[in-house]
């Protein structure tokens, strides 16, 4: 889901970053498309619906870079990525960008030349068992059979738990997260591990989903975020400040629904700024002043994308918990815009 760590696939997309157009906005706005690299399918994060109209909270950051570059937020073409192909994808020219709940780590910020611009979702590893297990605490699953994705750094962090409390497991491996809920729901695995917003976008997809509980532990640090080609700075800016741009209208009260009465009402400088009222923040990044503007009213602001798509009154059901704004014991802090 997150986390191939094949030399091969390191190395691949490391020659290829050297590719890293230095001119990303000219060509999107040539083209009059934005390229966004996704998932192949994660409910409630980044999905084709029965129409192949994509949505989810990754889709979201996509369509609100498409709105403040291109003005309109459905002018994006997403291309399914694996957690093999996403990098190599993005290094070679192939996508764009890519928003698709990728880990930001030391090797691929490094070593595939690549840059995360922001953290839309801080995420860990869990695990998710059904009920009649009778499990209450991943510490419980001593000689438990776990489905792990190999070659990632969720096998990694899974060795090292058991490792930590003196407990045993056998691997059941599998090539990808599908492959997982197929062996875990078919009973050949006691647990299921990955992040834990991806346990719950899989707990939501199945038939019995009250069956099956995802545990308290949450065993590592798993920063998720969008990503550029390392070289484009000016580009790599365009993204960071439109996902900065959500958070913000969340800070300071602007919703799809009142952003035009904000703008015609507010006195607050900042707000005057960030709607290209005051200022010309945008021709900074060679967009025009209502890109931040366009970016929030695509699909409103970052606390709205939370609760459209994952949030606790949708099946996902998540709490904003440390994707809380920091006013509200969160993480998520917008930059000053000025």
């Amino acid at each position: 889901m997150k986390k191939s760590v094949f030399l091969g696939t390191l190395a691949g997309a490391a020659l290829l970053a050297g590719y890293a157009s230095a001119g990303t906005l000219d060509d999107v706005k040539a083209r009059g498309e934005l390229i966004c690299g996704s998932n192949t399918g994660l409910t409630g994060f980044g999905a084709p619906d029965a129409s192949g109209n994509w949505t989810g909270f990754d889709v979201s950051l996509c369509r609100a870079v498409a709105a403040a570059v291109l003005g309109d937020a459905n002018k994006v073409k997403f291309v399914p990525t694996t957690g093999e192909t996403r990098f190599t994808a993005l290094a070679s020219g192939e996508v764009d960008l890519l928003v698709r709940n990728s880990t930001w780590t030391f090797s691929r910020d490094n070593d595939l030349k690549l840059d995360f611009v922001a953290v839309n979702y801080y995420d860990g590893q869990g695990f998710m068992v059904k009920k009649d297990l009778g499990v209450a605490s991943a510490k419980e699953l001593d000689g438990a059979t776990v489905c792990i994705q190999t070659g990632t750094t969720t096998e990694l962090n899974l060795a090292d738990f058991f490792k930590e409390n003196n407990i045993s497991y056998t691997p059941v491996t599998v090539a990808d997260d599908a492959e997982a809920q197929r062996q875990y729901m078919a009973g050949a695995c006691d647990a299921f591990t990955t992040d834990a917003s991806g346990l719950a976008s899989t707990r939501a997809t199945l038939p019995d989903a009250e069956n099956h509980i995802i545990l308290p532990e949450i065993i590592s640090k798993e920063p998720l975020g969008p990503v550029v080609r390392h070289g484009d700075n000016n580009w790599g800016d365009i993204v960071r400040w439109t996902f900065y741009s959500l958070v913000a209208a969340e800070e300071m009260g602007i919703t799809k629904a009142n952003i035009e009465e904000v703008a015609n009402s507010t006195q607050n400088p900042e707000v005057k700024r960030l709607l290209g009222l005051e200022g010309d923040l945008g021709a900074m990044m060679g967009l025009d002043k209502d890109w931040a503007k366009r970016a929030i009213a695509a699909n409103g602001n970052y606390g709205e994308i939370f609760a459209a798509n994952i949030g606790e009154s949708t099946p996902i059901g998540l709490a904003r918990g440390l994707n809380a704004l920091w006013t509200q014991g969160g993480l998520m802090y917008a930059p000053p815009f000025r």
